[in-house]
């Protein structure tokens, strides 16, 4: 049986869906499941800073399966001791940081073909229950893919008026491409909003349902993507928020 495929997408930068991918990972993983990681942000990767790896030197990337110079395996990098994870598996296959490869993939491309082949190949080779794509924002080829192959969508957007202008063209895209269950996650909310109102308001909007709202929280803004808030806060506000997009994948 095939793991089921988790995208997380935002029409704009800087709405923290990294962190909330990272940390959908880690929860899931706590319960014991199979998860992966993939950043297909390959034009601003950083998933995997949030797990500790900022400094140290990958020895493969995504961008090295694109080019066609490893396996997806290769790539795949099992962080779940270093995690401190006690039951399920946790892996991350990063993109390059690099500006070289950046610049390279950027100039010349990868067939799309090969990352569907990579999401389907990593899930069996690793008896995946989850694959958690962090995706590039806004809507391009990767992005529309990791859509069309997805089990659940998470679309992470902020109460700003161009986020949710933007969320509204990614849900049209989306059902267009019928992925089967579509939801929102409304992050750095301001403390003058009611969640009551906000879930209200967009659901009414949007026709699609809220997962979560996640406050604008100083923890996190301590945190500044340094490290997995779940494993080190499992008591937090933002915790039980990830438990929340946790119960939608995994009922």
């Amino acid at each position: 049986m095939s793991g089921d495929i988790v995208s997380i997408h935002s029409f704009r930068g800087g709405t923290g869906k990294s962190n909330i991918a990272a940390n959908l990972a880690a929860i899931a993983a706590l319960d014991g499941k199979r998860v992966a990681v993939m950043d297909t942000d390959v034009a601003s990767p950083g998933i995997h800073v949030i797990f500790g790896l900022g400094r140290q030197k990958l020895k493969y990337t995504l961008n090295d399966y694109l080019r066609g110079e490893c396996d997806i395996t290769d790539a795949c990098m099992d962080l779940t001791s270093q995690l401190g994870i006690k039951q399920g598996k946790l892996f991350l296959i990063p993109s390059s940081m690099s500006a070289t490869d950046i610049t390279r993939i950027l100039r010349e491309g990868y067939e799309v073909s090969d990352l569907k082949r990579g999401f389907t190949d990593v899930i069996k080779a690793k008896n995946l229950d989850y694959l958690i794509i962090d995706t590039h924002p806004g809507l391009d080829r990767e992005t529309l893919l990791s859509m069309a192959t997805a089990d659940f969508l998470f679309v992470v957007a902020r109460i700003d008026e161009q986020d949710l202008l933007g969320t509204a063209a990614t849900l049209s895209v989306a059902r267009k491409l019928k992925v089967p269950d579509i939801r929102i996650i409304i992050n750095k909310k301001p403390s003058i909003y009611e969640d009551k109102a906000i879930i209200a308001e967009v659901e009414d909007k949007f026709q699609t349902k809220v997962a979560t709202i996640i406050p604008l929280l100083q923890l996190l803004i301590e945190a500044g993507s340094r490290y997995v808030v779940v494993l080190k806060h499992p008591e937090s506000e933002f915790t039980g928020c990830i438990q929340n997009v946790y119960s939608v994948i995994k009922s």
